[in-house]
């Protein structure tokens, strides 16, 4: 291990300078889904480039079928030291409605909102530009004062990640070998509060499904055939409501293989951070949860498998009244899954139990939406480990392992294709307000997110 101390005071002294690189980045419009910022786009490739360059990366530009990616290559202070590879994404979200920006998505500024706190204003300061140059902004103090890196290092950035990353897994395939290292770090994930910093241990996985039930040849009269004719819709609804029992529970033959009980040390950890339903629910109007009984809120959130209704078409919906039965109905349903689910066994036994409902004279169609596994990195990983001690030395209070309701996609490629785990380290809070207006990035996380990385490099290497 270095001494690390200095690279600290170090990154101390560099942080308006810092800032005025990440407020540099910010200007850039580096909007992935619109075809009209193709060349901001390549604009913040090269500045990533030019900037990790001047630091000392053999760094270049590749491109793809969409927007390029970056990578950067880094030695490690000596031949045997750990290799990491860093992911971030340095394209953005659209900004629209622009009218309910308070300030210039694209002008960075710093603005105080009082209570202490001070943040970085601007599209893409959380999401994920701030997020990846706390990496970077590690990097460049730790060569200010030794000279080298204390692991070896790749960079990846992608400029397509909010437009659903379709070069992605072909430039990893294509690139495996020079992208394969020990470990994944990735940084586009959140503290659990303000003053307390989160290892992300697990992330769910997706399945979604469009059901279309088909009756009759053409939408009918619900007096001249109603009590008669199968009506979809009512089919539809007998196989939604049958999807869970009354106690939360999803009825799915096999749905729950590979879900493993969480750990009790973990959940008793969980039990400590843990908001009662009523606390939790109140900010969208509920108290009641609706998931498995005798199950924290955070475990259902973050170590439970889901059945959700996202969506149900069918009948006349327009304004008044029209008492047909209609033809055709449909339901988008997904799935988020844990530990060892698999995907497709789930999508199988989902379109199973909806065939056993259909009547003879009725048909059924699905139309899959996504399909990925669950990610685990073990609660006992001494990679976990090692980063949980540097975080918490750098803020107020300890780090903890949490889970993810959601999925990151890239987790789940770098594992399957490339066989690393990855470490998710990030700090975004809550309120960022990231794909939305008025973007926000806390300076407390800009700076001592820095100083996190620098602490975790320090780690890893040891």
């Amino acid at each position: 291990m270095t001494d690390i101390k200095p690279v600290l005071e170090r990154a101390d002294h560099n942080l308006n300078s810092s800032l005025d690189k990440l407020f540099d980045l910010i200007r850039i419009k580096s909007i992935s889904t619109d075809p009209s910022f193709k060349a901001e786009c390549r604009k913040a490739a090269d500045w990533l480039v030019n900037y990790l360059g001047s630091i000392g990366f053999a760094a270049s530009v590749r491109d793809t079928a969409g927007h390029p990616m970056v990578v950067a290559h880094h030695d490690g202070a000596t031949a045997d030291a750990p290799h990491l590879l860093f992911y971030g994404h340095y394209d953005v979200q659209p900004v629209d409605p622009l009218e309910l920006w308070e300030t210039d998505p694209f002008t960075p500024a710093i603005k105080d909102i009082g209570n202490g706190r001070k943040v970085i204003t601007g599209r893409g300061t959380s999401d994920d530009k701030g997020q990846l140059m706390t990496f970077v902004e590690a990097c460049r103090a730790y060569k200010d004062i030794h000279g080298s890196l204390p692991c070896r290092l790749t960079i990846l950035f992608e400029g397509e990640e909010e437009s659903g990353s379709p070069s992605l897994k072909p430039f990893l395939e294509a690139n495996a070998e020079e992208l394969k290292a020990d470990y994944a770090l990735v940084c586009d994930t959140g503290m659990l509060d303000a003053e307390t910093p989160a290892i992300s241990a697990g992330l769910r996985g997706l399945v979604g499904e469009e059901v279309v039930i088909t009756a009759a040849n053409r939408d009918l009269h619900s007096g001249m055939y109603g009590g008669v004719a199968a009506n979809p819709i009512r089919i539809l609804a007998d196989i939604l409501a049958g999807l869970h029992d009354s106690t939360g529970t999803i009825t799915l033959p096999g749905f729950y293989d590979g879900v493993d009980e969480t750990p009790e040390d973990v959940k008793a950890a969980w039990k400590k951070l843990d908001d009662s339903a009523e606390s939790f629910l109140s900010e969208v109007g509920l108290s009641v949860p609706s998931g498995e009984k005798d199950r924290s809120i955070l475990e259902l959130i973050w170590a439970r498998p889901t059945a959700e209704v996202n969506g149900i078409t069918g009948g006349y919906t327009g304004e008044g009244f029209k008492t047909v039965i209609a033809s055709k109905a449909s339901a988008k349903v997904s799935f988020r899954l844990v530990g060892r689910q698999n995907p497709a066994a789930i999508r199988e036994s989902f379109r199973a139990y909806v065939r056993s409902k259909i009547p003879a004279d009725c048909s059924v169609e699905f139309h899959p939406h996504g399909g990925s596994p669950a990610i685990q990195l073990p609660y006992d990983s001494a990679l976990l480990s090692k980063a949980k001690v540097a975080l918490s030395d750098e803020w107020p209070k300890p780090a903890v392992v949490i889970g993810m309701g959601g999925s990151i996609p890239i987790v789940g490629d770098f594992q399957k294709m490339l066989g690393m785990e990855s470490l998710l380290v990030g700090f975004g809070l809550s309120d960022d307000r990231i794909h939305s207006p008025n973007e926000k990035y806390e300076l407390t996380s800009y700076h001592k997110g820095i100083r996190s990385w620098i602490r975790i490099l320090d780690a890893l290497a040891a």
